[in-house]
């Protein structure tokens, strides 16, 4: 019996059973899809991914990671983490299987805590047993501890196609922004290892004075949202602008991003960041960005066993306003967008499920793993 079906059998309390009933039909530009409510009563679900055996594995911010079964049913909560500081936007965070996962039983997961002299992000390497989560290490902290502010903690996993190299993005925490631009700080970055957890030497910094190593990219805000183009191979990801900018950004090493030199966006009293400039000398301009805001967290590309519908396709989760933004690509630029359940519920995270169906976590209290199918 696999190690994750071990787990849930063991640890299976009160189990929520996915609701059968079709919830709505939508139709897209693609054709028609159905909306299920897969599972819920989940408490902010951030991240996650499958496991060999079908199951879900999903983070809930306040500290809890849950197994779910292909009909529904939630495990109670994996014994074994650590404690996370759950205040303002931080707590755990995402969570994802190694990619070698059938034999290591590794799983990356980042989250906010408490350390002496404030808060910063964590990225964790573990093992799920029938024990729960065991052998719990970390692997980096990004950046000083920041006491003010719980914001802007960044978080998200992602490794590359080859499995060799994990990607997690920072955010500057948002109280010392220049920390974006400052090489000698992890705040505000794209993070680059090898999947053992040490700093490539071909990272664009290594061995550079005064330069941390660990950086693939600098200059960004709050980015939530990161995954690869099937396509192209590229790496792109979205993050969180202030009022308005909004950004879709592709990602190539050592490129500067702008933050907090330039931005489409406003400070949220209205006034001008940066004397108005969303450009520069030596700053990557983004993909796409958005203003008004949309709010963007996590992200996903569909794969080749996808519906039809949905095939060629960027899938954006919003949480304000909240909905699916879905992007048309032809290679790297995105060619058509399209809103999807809009106004529905705030989104945090994209899953596609081994059958090719669409999952969406919802941010929120009582949340919901929701299956967009086509007809």
């Amino acid at each position: 019996m696999p190690i994750a079906r071990r787990v849930l059998l063991a640890g299976l309390a009160t189990p929520s059973i996915a609701r059968a009933q079709v919830e709505d039909i939508q139709r897209a530009r693609r054709g028609a899809f159905r909306v299920r409510t897969f599972a819920e009563g989940l408490e902010h679900p951030w991240g996650g991914g499958f496991l060999p055996d079908g199951q879900l594995l999903v983070s809930e911010r306040p500290g809890r990671a849950r197994l779910i079964t292909s009909d529904g049913r939630i495990s109670a909560p994996l014994p074994g983490l650590p404690g996370v500081e759950a205040a303002g936007q931080g707590g755990l965070l995402d969570m994802q299987p190694a990619p070698d996962f059938a034999v290591s039983n590794e799983v990356f997961f980042s989250a906010a805590v408490l350390v002496e002299g404030g808060a910063l992000t964590r990225l964790h390497r573990a093992r799920l047993t029938s024990r729960g989560f065991t052998d719990v290490r970390p692997v980096l902290d990004c950046g000083v501890p920041q006491a003010r502010g719980r914001n802007h903690f960044g978080g998200r996993i992602a490794f590359s196609p080859d499995g060799a190299y994990l990607f997690l993005t920072s955010g500057e925490r948002d109280q010392r922004r220049e920390r974006a631009q400052d090489l000698g700080d992890l705040g505000g970055k794209m993070i680059r290892l090898t999947r053992q957890g040490e700093i490539p030497r071909d990272n664009p910094f290594f061995g550079r004075p005064g330069q941390r190593g660990e950086i693939w990219t600098y200059g960004h805000r709050n980015p939530q949202g990161i995954a690869f183009n099937p396509a192209t191979g590229s790496l792109m990801t979205a993050e969180f602008g202030p009022l308005g900018g909004d950004e879709l950004n592709l990602i190539l090493p050592g490129r500067n991003f702008g933050w907090p030199e330039a931005s489409f966006g406003r400070e949220y009293s209205g006034r001008q960041i940066a004397g108005g400039r969303t450009g520069g000398p030596g700053i990557s301009e983004p993909v796409r960005f958005w203003v008004p805001s949309v709010s963007p967290s996590g992200i996903a590309f569909a794969p080749e066993h996808a519906h039809p519908m949905w095939r060629g396709c960027l899938f954006m989760a919003c949480l304000s306003a909240p909905g699916l933004v879905v992007m048309e690509m032809e290679g790297d630029r995105v060619v058509a967008e399209e809103r999807l359940l809009w106004g529905k519920a705030r989104l945090r995270q994209v899953i596609f499920a081994p059958d090719g169906a669409l999952l969406l976590l919802t941010d929120e209290t009582r949340g919901r793993v929701l299956r967009l199918e086509g007809v």
